[in-house]
């Protein structure tokens, strides 16, 4: 394995080590002046890698806004006993920095589908749509069909690259359906999703567009959820049989993937997956709807991957192609976490994203292939009050007073809070448990560091929603120093077209 000198020279300069961490530098030392300049130094000998990339590998943090990255970056820290905010996540070390505009044609707050479509076709379009143009009305199957936009995916496959798409989703969920499908509405994830008149119009469920890909023989590996999109309603499944696929045609696409050639294999949990061939192209489907959270992986009783192991499979097959390839993968649970109101899962699904990255950066090479680390959207997930240096960022907020002593510093009403809060969503203030006429609960550092605690959130609602900010873009590797700024979202695509020399 191949380990890039420019991310070992960064991660020297920026960041520090789990030992040093704990010997900040104090404010009276020279200490802060001389990692300043470490820094310069490195960023100043930093020459523009403008070779064509073998490789190309978009990481897709699903909802990783610059707040979630904030946070996690301390919890990550404070997760080995550091204060954290010195720590970097792997990704930040990477020499290109932008900022991706997420905004789709009809909405200033995006959904998923949109957003990825934007990265995978180069053009904005709907939000609810995957991988078409905005001519095209959400729903509308012909208008569909005749506004198809190429997405990355096929163009490397008709050049011969291979393809893979790895997520934490289901694998028909928005992201991932972006690389490979094109639908009108991005819940056409299997036939039974489709009303009738839109399969009598021709349109194709997501689920077998994944199978029928019809280039360059088709995609080479998927990893994720979502069996129940690819399983007939007579078909059990084999890991929690009291539940049936969801398709209404009678297909079973696992078997129909493994009957396209002895090389094709499925499997649905870890063992299988650890034992299949670097040379086969595997489809491996390891939930009936979507992953599990990383905070909950290990108590998953088939077993799943972790997003870097997945992420390590992935390359180690594709890496067989002289001819290059294209990855991406996700890690969707930020998304579902935030959607939860519960910041503690969607910070261990970005360390669980962060280690991904890391993983890939380390089995390939800067000279040759392009890393790109980004998110799709943002979230309502807030960072507030003053806490003190150091204090827990799932805790409550605390200070030191004149004394020298950490005590609580509460809100308005005299009651604690918490750092990390949402704007919206379906914190404890309105889950039932509080009786709204006497204001918010006091709440307990012992409740707010639990993992299944809720940030309370100023605005009720069923679900967490989306945010509109700008999203960060990360990038390694050639070509990488063409993403800087602020930049329209579709501009990624653009990039990785040009860097492939697709």
């Amino acid at each position: 394995m191949k380990t890039p000198f420019l991310s070992i020279a960064v991660l020297a300069a920026l960041s520090c080590s789990a030992a040093s961490a704990q010997e900040a530098p104090s404010a009276t030392s020279n200490a802060w002046s001389q990692q300043a300049e470490n820094a310069l130094a490195v960023r100043k000998a930093q020459k523009l890698n403008k070779k064509r990339a073998k490789n190309v590998i978009l990481f897709v943090g699903d909802g990783l806004d610059p707040t979630t990255v904030a946070a996690a970056r301390i919890f990550d820290g404070q997760s080995r006993g550091e204060d954290g905010e010195e720590n970097y996540l792997y990704f930040e070390t990477f020499p290109y920095v932008a900022y991706s505009k997420t905004y789709t044609t009809d909405f200033q707050v995006a959904d998923s589908a949109g957003t990825a479509s934007a990265m995978m076709t180069g053009v904005k379009t709907r939000s609810g749509v995957l991988s078409i143009t905005g001519d095209a009305p959400h729903g509308d199957c012909e208008a569909a069909l005749a506004h198809q936009a190429t997405t990355l995916a096929e163009l490397a496959k008709s050049a011969g690259l291979s393809v893979g798409v790895v997520s934490t989703a289901e694998i028909t969920h928005a992201t991932p359906g972006a690389v490979y499908a094109h639908a009108g509405n991005r819940d056409w994830a299997a036939d039974s999703d489709m009303p009738d008149e839109v399969k009598a119009a021709g349109c194709k469920d997501i689920a077998s567009q994944l199978l029928e890909f019809p280039y360059g023989g088709g995609v080479d590996l998927a990893f994720g959820g979502g069996r129940r999109k690819f399983l007939p309603s007579t078909m059990a499944d084999p890991e929690y049989p009291e539940a049936v696929g969801r398709r209404g045609d009678g297909r079973d696409l696992t078997a129909e993937w493994a009957a396209k050639s002895e090389n094709h294999r499925y499997v649905w949990n870890k063992t299988d997956f650890d034992a299949a061939p670097a040379t086969s192209k595997l489809l491996a489907l390891f939930e009936y709807s979507h992953m599990q959270f990383e905070a909950d992986r290990a108590g998953d009783g088939a077993g799943e991957p972790s997003l870097a192991e997945m992420t390590a499979k992935a390359i180690s097959m594709l890496s067989s192609d002289k001819d290059g390839y294209f990855l991406m993968v996700e890690a969707g649970k930020i998304d579902h976490a935030h959607h939860a109101g519960n910041a503690y899962r969607a910070l261990t699904d970005t360390q669980a994203y962060a280690e991904a990255v890391r993983t890939a950066r380390a089995m390939t090479s800067e000279r040759d292939t392009l890393i790109i680390v980004t998110a799709d959207h943002g979230h309502t997930l807030v960072f507030q009050g003053y806490p003190k240096k150091g204090n827990p960022i799932l805790g409550v907020v605390k200070v030191e007073n004149e004394a020298g002593e950490t005590v609580v510093y509460p809100a308005g009403d005299e009651k604690p809070y918490t750092t990390l809060g949402y704007a919206n969503g379906p914190g404890t203030i309105f889950d039932g448990k509080a009786d709204l006429g006497k204001g918010r609960p006091a709440l307990t550092e012992e409740e707010a560091l639990a993992k299944d605690y809720r940030q309370q959130a100023l605005i009720p609602t069923g679900g967490e929603t989306h945010g509109g900010q700008d999203v960060p873009v990360y990038a390694s590797g050639p070509r990488a120093y063409l993403l800087s700024g602020v930049i329209e979202q579709n501009y990624i695509f653009h990039v990785m077209k040009d860097a492939l020399g697709l």
